[in-house]
């Protein structure tokens, strides 16, 4: 007989199970509003299903809980209902991302721009399908970031916490959406320095994917300010840890695994830390080549390999990987400086290392 296999922090308290009852229910309702509307809109509904069910690790909302229950949060139905509003944040940030990067799959599934792009097609409708394809995703990701509003506003909370956690919801959409901006500048001003690599990706994904769940977990336990300040001080530098190993896999990750062809970042023109440390490293050659074929939609997997070595040679994936453990470690300790709930505490851990953990 062999042991267990370990429960993952997501589905530690049947958390995955119940963000998924509560998101199902709330498209459920959603489905039959928009019927009544138009039949028209069925396609809209069954699209951002499938996207918002279809996948993803369910990691914000998971850090949203165990903060709540580290600053001593009362579990309930209600609670896992409003936090699951960060799953629609998530899901319009993803639709828009893959647009404006021109990006074909998600989760080994059609873009949402693709998905109407073909649906324009298989119809014979008039004018572009492509356009057409564009305007819908910009109004599905939209639509989802409504969405993240009414679901924590319905959750069936005390208005009171509801009251205390806008705020941080607020300026975590904010911020999501100013650093998608200057991910786009970064992109056009070829900016390939590290620390304009790292403010992109401290505000278009870092914070908001730990620190500003967490506090929002926080606010509606009405923590106390060491809870609060412990929490930022895990937060921002998993966060950022953990888009670094986004980054690593965005290069040389499985395509099973990501969901995304190999090497799509680097099609895509990113200017992540992994690339700015390579060019910040490399001789003149490998910088040379690492320029040319950054951003290179028709970039085969030959010329993918090419790159992945000049970042390799130059020390830059090396140096990422150290960077995710002394930011990792540095967060768990900041969480080992404050009185929290121990199933809490360990959950935090936990998830610390499902998020930042490389993919071998």
């Amino acid at each position: 007989m062999t042991d267990a296999a370990p429960v993952s922090p997501v589905d530690r308290a049947g958390l995955r199970q119940r963000i998924d009852k509560a998101l199902t229910e709330f498209l459920a309702n959603q489905r039959i509003w928009m019927a009544g509307v138009d039949d028209a809109l069925t396609p809209v509904a069954e699209a951002i299903e499938a996207f918002v069910l279809g996948g993803g690790k369910r990691l914000r909302p998971a850090f949203a809980y165990w903060g709540f229950r580290g600053a001593g949060g009362v579990d309930s139905d209600q609670v896992l209902a409003a936090l699951a509003a960060l799953e629609f944040v998530q899901a319009s940030a993803l639709i828009h991302d893959d647009l404006m990067d021109r990006s074909d799959t998600r989760r080994g599934e059609p873009a949402v721009h693709r998905r109407f792009a073909a649906r324009h097609r298989g119809s014979g409708w008039g004018g572009d399908p492509d356009n057409f394809g564009d305007a819908a995703a910009i109004l599905l990701g939209d639509l989802c970031l409504v969405w993240s509003d009414e679901l924590l506003h319905s959750a069936g909370l005390d208005p009171r916490a509801v009251a205390r956690a806008r705020p941080v919801f607020d300026e975590m959409r904010t911020e999501v959406t100013v650093g998608q901006y200057l991910d786009v500048l970064t992109q056009v001003t070829r900016d390939t320095s590290v620390e304009r690599a790292g403010k992109v990706a401290r505000y278009k994904s870092a914070k908001y994917t730990v620190e500003r769940p967490l506090l929002l977990g926080a606010a509606l336990a009405d923590a106390s300010a060491d809870i609060r300040a412990a929490y930022s001080a895990y937060g921002l530098p998993l966060g950022e840890a953990f888009q670094l190993r986004d980054d690593v896999l965005g290069v040389f990750g499985d395509p099973a695994q990501t969901g995304k062809p190999a090497g799509d970042d680097l099609r895509e023109g990113k200017r992540t830390f992994l690339v700015a440390a390579a060019l910040e490293t490399a001789d003149d050659a490998g910088r040379e080549l690492l320029l040319a074929g950054l951003g290179d939609a028709g970039l085969d997997e030959e010329g993918v390999t090419r790159l992945r070595e000049v970042i390799t040679m130059s020390g830059a994936l090396a140096r990422t990987e150290q960077r995710i453990t002394t930011l990792t470690d540095g967060a768990l300790a900041a969480l080992a400086s404050v009185d929290l709930d121990t199933e809490a505490r360990q959950a935090l851990v936990d998830l610390a290392i499902a998020a930042t953990r490389r993919a071998d």
